[in-house]
């Protein structure tokens, strides 16, 4: 896979914010070298936040964030502004600019904002080339208000670009590409056969992307792959001369794949690595300890992170609903949301079970498990409630567990 096809989900996310005609649209232009971002002089030209793949030179695959101005104003002002802070809570790194002295105020209160979320900021003096004093006396303002020194950059000459580039580099999160897909699970060498039914959920001509991604991790971390269908498990496990060391499968296929497991053989889903990948799989785990006595009028959330048309035998919208008023009765309530959806607040519910967020970045799951915590929700995983349906939750590999 080449950088210019890796998916958005893991590129690094760089949200650039502040107020309107503050520059940010014109800083992302000359970061990229490319007319990437509409740049005009009317107030509140960026909208929605636009999400743009692109490759910073010494960094990598990022995805740069042109939010609307936090200072947007009127009953449209406000709903761009809530999607501004939408989209910090996908922001791996914050460029927060300031352009003048009126800003100062709302960039601390938005400085404060991603401090809480340990969201890394590069704090920033922006259009410093129209400034009579290369912008020294406001940078000492903004010091006495926000705390620090803002970086004094200029889209127009080019000032500071190269700095941020670099600070970028030193702002990186200490757990940015830590995380393997595959945890502690597997050692070079050993060989891991992956089961990955192609229903109708599956695209045609393709895998979906957590098979793929599971594929390149495994193949980088010198491991034997084999992959079959359902159907051929049986010939592929008489094809070995050893049991293969890991099994990964479809979370859906847990009873199947478990009872012709061979003993020596670990087990592990696709959907179970990702709870593991991009959130918190202790508290998945943790999550679902109680799931038989949960209330009878219990108000679940399945939030899932790409939107879709529902289709016969949808593993969220009619699968584990049906598991879910088997074990529970039908006096259940079960909503739905997708993509961007979710409740600000979440405790009518008695539990959240979300999808494995393949088209998600890790800081935006990490960002709803903290939600879910804090309003002392429990959340879980698709794979996770699987095993968990299936009996076999205390039997199957959970890494980083």
């Amino acid at each position: 896979m080449s950088l210019q096809d890796t998916p958005r989900a893991e590129r690094l996310h760089i949200g650039l914010y502040g107020a309107r005609n503050s520059g940010k649209s014109s800083l992302i232009n000359a970061l990229t070298g490319q007319k990437t971002a509409l740049v005009s002089d009317v107030a509140g030209t960026t909208t929605d936040p636009v999400y743009k793949a692109m490759e910073l030179f010494g960094v990598g695959p990022v995805v740069f964030i042109d939010t609307a101005g936090y200072d947007d104003e009127g009953e449209l002002g406000a709903q761009r502004v809530e999607k501004t802070k939408e989209a910090a809570r996908r922001t791996d790194i914050a460029l927060l600019l300031i352009s003048n002295e009126a800003e100062i105020e709302k960039a601390a209160e938005w400085k404060k904002r991603f401090s809480e979320a340990k969201t890394p900021v590069l704090l920033l003096l922006s259009q410093c080339d129209t400034k009579e004093d290369g912008g020294r006396a406001l940078a000492k303002k903004i010091k006495a208000v926000v705390g620090e020194f803002p970086l004094c950059v200029s889209a127009e000459n080019g000032e500071g670009i190269e700095a941020i580039r670099k600070m970028i580099l030193e702002k990186l999160p200490e757990d940015y590409e830590a995380v393997s897909l595959t945890g502690d699970l597997v050692e070079p060498g050993d060989t891991v056969l992956l089961v990955m039914p192609q229903d109708i959920q599956a695209p045609k001509g393709r895998l979906i992307f957590p098979q793929v991604q599971t594929i390149r991790d495994l193949l980088d971390r010198s491991c034997v792959v084999i992959s079959v269908t359902t159907e051929k498990l049986d010939a592929a496990l008489e094809a070995l001369r050893e049991p293969p060391s890991l099994i990964i499968t479809d979370s859906q296929a847990f009873p199947v794949v478990y009872a012709k497991k061979p003993k020596g053989s670990r087990l592990t889903s696709f959907s179970v690595l990702m709870a593991h990948y991009k959130g918190d799989i202790p508290y998945f785990a943790k999550s679902v300890e109680n799931l038989e006595n949960l209330p009878k009028n219990a108000r679940i959330l399945i939030a899932e992170a790409c939107t879709h048309n529902t289709i016969d035998g949808d593993i969220g919208r009619i699968k584990i609903p049906a598991k879910l008023r088997q074990l529970l009765g039908d006096g259940i309530t079960v909503d739905v949301v997708a993509g961007a959806d979710f409740p600000d607040d979440l405790t009518p519910y008695d539990l959240v079970i979300h999808c494995g967020a393949c088209m998600f970045n890790r800081r935006y799951v990490l960002s709803r498990v903290s939600q879910a915590k804090k309003q002392g929700v429990p959340m879980t995983n698709y794979g996770i409630i699987l095993a968990r349906f299936a009996g076999i939750l205390d039997r199957i590999e959970l890494p980083g567990k």
